[in-house]
């Protein structure tokens, strides 16, 4: 009778290192952690949601030709990563007090098209000026690999919060900090490409503005950092304190 107690207590012994084994792996986050990494989550959400609205549009940059004193209509173009829009604008809903056409949001007779780099290969032509297609293809896929980033920042906090641990916050962090700056980077990258092309021919007099596309793009990168250091703060034992901003 000795020899099967001996070995129920010795199972029994295994199972319980087990289980606190586990449990010790296994760290709860408590209401406090779980609403600072949602309130994190959600600014990080915002900054997601610019980046997609601007990489989705075609407002990067606005191209005006200059009036003409005997014209019915001017023409004006926008933009973004993907796409380009040739307008021809009344000259009566122009305010008087411009000298060049424009904005590109007046209604107007418009042609739209995607830029033929992704597909054929080619330059794009706009106002005898020609594109770097280089620069142009290099910031549409940073633009992509910072919405990948983001994809993966989103997937640990998700995760994170359905399983009750933190661990996952470190590599979420690292994710949105990343992608916040990719988005910037092809902010600048994109800028490098509307100045070759305002360069590359002036028989054409031209003037151009960047829109709100862009303005969604620089307050998502920066709102995408901002996110990713509230998670390194909440990584942190002990850390944020109460009276901290995440």
């Amino acid at each position: 009778m000795m020899w099967p107690n001996f070995f129920l207590q010795d199972e029994e012994q295994r199972m319980g290192g087990r289980t606190r084994a586990g449990v010790k792996r296994r760290k709860v986050l408590t209401d406090e952690q779980e609403g600072k990494i949602k309130l994190a989550f959600f600014v990080a959400i915002v900054g997601m949601t610019l980046t997609v609205l601007a990489v989705g549009t075609e407002f990067w940059v606005e191209l005006n030709t200059y009036k003409q004193n005997q014209s019915l209509v001017c023409e004006a173009a926008h933009y973004g990563l993907w796409k380009f829009c040739h307008k021809k604008l009344w000259m009566d809903v122009v305010e008087e007090e411009r000298a060049t056409c424009g904005p590109a949001e007046l209604p107007g007779e418009a042609n739209c098209s995607y830029f033929k780099f992704f597909t054929t290969g080619e330059n794009a032509h706009i106002f005898q000026r020609t594109t770097k297609k280089e620069l142009n293809i290099t910031a549409a896929i940073v633009s992509l690999v910072s919405i990948t980033l983001m994809a993966m920042g989103s997937l640990c906090i998700t995760v994170a919060l359905s399983k009750g641990v933190e661990f996952l916050l470190k590599p979420a962090s690292c994710f949105f900090i990343i992608s916040g700056i990719m988005v910037l980077v092809c902010l600048e990258v994109f800028r490098h490409s509307v100045r070759w092309l305002i360069t590359s021919d002036e028989t054409i007099p031209l003037e151009y503005e960047y829109s709100w596309s862009v303005a969604c793009a620089v307050a998502a990168g920066a709102i995408l950092i901002f996110g990713g250091g509230c998670f390194i703060l909440l990584s942190i034992p002990g850390l944020p304190k109460k009276g901290q901003l995440c």
